[in-house]
């Protein structure tokens, strides 16, 4: 089983939807099938077959959960020290084509946000990123077209 980096935070997120699923939406998901099936014919009953679709995608959702929990490698950014970019740092970088700062945090693919600033350490860029100190330059293609940065800083 391959482990998945995350941060404890982004562990607890996973187990507390799990949880839920697991003892509101399951149960829930179970009594609107019986009440479904109480009104009849089951095979023109929209409500019974909508009801099963979701007890398909509770199921799915609870198996990828607990893969997900299972092969977890908590990794604690706190614990991160240096000016190298790992798991966890935050890295300041510089477009040197237009100029322009942005900052993102390196996290697990379970976690990353791009609009929260949060890429994953297997995205492309979270790939090139990996490694490099402050005055590094990083070229990465995206699907707009190769990028150019440098790191300004590690955080």
């Amino acid at each position: 089983m391959e482990r998945t980096p995350i941060t404890p935070e982004g562990l607890e997120r996973l187990q507390n939807e799990l949880v839920q699923l697991k003892t509101v939406e399951r149960p829930r998901n179970i009594q609107d099938i019986e009440e479904a099936r109480a009104h009849g014919d089951l095979s023109e009953n929209a409500e019974y077959h909508a009801a099963k679709e979701r007890q398909g995608f509770i199921a799915g959702r609870i198996a990828e959960l607990e893969y997900k929990v299972a092969s977890a490698d908590v990794i604690d950014p706190s614990t991160q020290k240096g000016d190298t970019a790992v798991f966890g740092a935050t890295v300041v970088l510089e477009n040197i084509d237009t100029g322009e700062e942005v900052s993102y945090q390196l996290l697990g693919p379970d976690e990353s946000n791009i609009q929260a600033g949060k890429i994953s350490v297997t995205s492309p860029l979270g790939k090139a990123l990996v490694g490099k100190k402050p005055g590094d330059e990083v070229k990465v293609q995206t699907p707009g077209g190769q990028r150019h940065f440098e790191v300004v800083e590690i955080q």
